[in-house]
């Protein structure tokens, strides 16, 4: 989960589409904050695209754990869908222009390369830097 609300409501719709989704899908969301002092005194839905995708989740009768943690996003990302030993990653990734892309690389693209589970990536339509 990232701050994006609009990438949180497209996970949430990934998610929510699954089979069965009301009735077997465990959502573990996942907030990766820059410094532990906040990951400590911060939770999940102290975030507003936190706070949408955990109601939103819930909402539709999916089973939700929330875990926030700190360090770099795509190792964390990687390392807590091991500890829970998830089927499946769904990120909200952005669109980036190639110099965006180049310049900052992509947090998704070291998961998909990192993880040995398959992962979803979600977006939005509108590029960033």
């Amino acid at each position: 989960m990232d701050a994006s609300e609009e990438r949180a409501t497209a996970q949430v719709a990934a998610t929510t589409a699954l089979p069965y989704a009301d009735e077997e899908v465990e959502a573990v969301v996942l907030h990766v904050f820059d410094t532990k002092e906040t990951a400590e005194k911060t939770t999940v839905e102290q975030t507003p695209a936190g706070k949408t995708m955990v109601e939103a989740l819930r909402d539709a009768g999916v089973a939700v754990e929330t875990v926030t943690t700190y360090g770099a996003p795509e190792e964390q990302i990687v390392s807590i869908a091991e500890e829970y030993d998830v089927d499946m990653i769904i990120l909200g990734g952005r669109k980036r222009s190639p110099l965006g892309a180049f310049v900052f690389g992509s947090v998704s693209q070291a998961v998909i390369l990192d993880s040995e589970r398959p992962v979803a990536i979600t977006g939005s339509d509108t590029p960033t830097e």
